[in-house]
């Protein structure tokens, strides 16, 4: 047998049985979607000990970054996070049924663009289990089935969080098919995935700078993807010092393995004799490391010097790329340059200078005295995110119930027929 016949046959049968549920879903009403949503964070909780026997079977074969091993790694405090998140998604208004616009023409005809699911998703995901929970939540309440496919280094953990969410569907009332996971770790299930017009209507894919550019090389189905997290925070001149080593150390160092992590710091020459060693002295502190330009080492000559490629790279780990800076102006220019339009930030007092840099980004999320760290879907407000879109078409920034909706017209009239 060919190697990809397998994992066609099989992505062909989960899809139609992914159609199907997606049906029953779009039509189901909000409360039997929230009782779901409810009853899989109560599976989850039951399925704790489970849950975390399965990822400490991941995390024995895992021999990558302590940074990446972060993000693998479950904890009943995080497993409760999970549960929480599907809790606090049950909670948000009914995302379907909207009516986003109404109006009447002047034939009598009443015209409704109405809020309704994608279909069916397929999401493509690295090393972090809990991403699975948090999408599968998104899709019951937005009314799409969702086919996930997760890391090789998470497999046991998806396997057991999904488990536990098809017993919280089945508990409710809904198909199981309206969660389901790749049967393994085989690329040609990707690649199957990947070719599937016609039986998944969006792909959404969540890791890495290869896993993402792959997606949208070979994908033949309308992709929903963000850039690498190479996110930057700016102090300028006006910042005042104690708020900005506060935050640059919680943009940096909180978790340095999400996308929301602060990578390069840009410091405006004016202020940075005051404030940078401070700065440097908190994250090394913390255990970070450092990338610097030459006039950042003037300042602070023990700092390792920056290649030509460290300010496009995203870290993802305990290192911080720092340049010095002339300016609002300046600070954009290097952003414009070196950036992925994720999630960019500015400290600072000076309101107009704040409202200068927010204007000039064409980052999805742009934010002023916070850390770029609250560029996630909770912190919004959506319960959880399904990932980060940073394309500009859809939707931009964190992917909640909203951005996975799109609409169709309903129509209403009297009797009237066109001339």
């Amino acid at each position: 047998m060919h190697i990809e016949t397998e994992p066609t046959q099989h992505l062909q049968r989960a899809a139609a049985a992914a159609r199907a549920a997606s049906h029953v879903l779009a039509r189901s009403p909000a409360a039997q979607r929230d009782a779901a949503l409810n009853a899989m964070a109560a599976a989850l909780r039951a399925a704790t000990p489970a849950i975390l026997a399965a990822n400490g079977t991941d995390l024995a074969a895992f021999s990558g970054s302590a940074a990446f091993r972060d993000r693998l790694m479950l904890t009943e405090a995080r497993v409760e996070a999970m549960a929480n998140g599907l809790d606090d998604i049950a909670a948000l208004p009914d995302p379907l049924r909207r009516v986003l616009a109404d109006w009447t023409r002047p034939n009598g005809l009443r015209i409704q663009r109405v809020a309704t699911p994608i279909g069916v998703i397929g999401m493509i995901y690295e090393s972090r289990p809990n991403v699975g929970a948090d999408a599968a939540g998104l899709c019951v309440k937005s009314g799409n089935a969702v086919i996930l496919r997760g890391g090789s280094e998470s497999l046991h953990s998806a396997r057991a969080i999904n488990a536990a969410l098809a017993d919280g569907l089945r508990a409710a009332g809904l198909p199981d098919a309206c969660v389901q996971i790749a049967p393994n770790t085989d690329r040609a299930y990707v690649a199957a995935m990947l070719a599937a017009a016609g039986l998944l209507d969006l792909i959404i894919p969540r890791g890495g700078k290869s896993l993402v550019e792959r997606v949208q090389r070979e994908a033949r189905v309308p992709v929903l993807a963000h850039a690498e997290g190479l996110c930057h925070t700016y102090v300028h001149a006006a910042a005042d010092p104690a708020m900005a080593r506060a935050i640059v150390a919680n943009a940096k160092m909180r978790r340095t393995g999400v996308c929301g992590a602060t990578e390069t710091l840009l410091i405006d020459s004016a202020i940075a004799p005051a404030v940078l060693p401070g700065i440097v002295a908190d994250l090394r502190a913390l255990g970070c490391d450092f990338r610097a330009d030459a006039a950042a080492r003037d300042l602070i000559p023990d700092l390792p010097a920056a290649s030509g490629a460290d300010f496009d790279t995203e870290w993802l780990d305990a290192i911080l790329s720092i340049a010095v800076v002339d300016g609002v102006d300046a600070a954009l220019a290097h952003i414009a340059r070196h950036g992925s339009e994720h999630t960019d930030a500015i400290v600072t007092e000076d309101a107009a200078a704040a409202e200068r840099f927010l204007a000039g980004l064409d980052s999805a999320v742009g934010l002023w005295n916070a850390s770029t760290q609250f560029c996630d879907g909770g912190e919004f407000g959506f319960g959880a995110e399904i990932g980060i879109a940073t394309g500009r078409i859809h939707a931009r920034g964190p992917v909640g119930l909203e951005q996975l909706t799109t609409y169709r017209y309903v129509i209403r009239g009297t009797g009237q027929v066109r001339p």
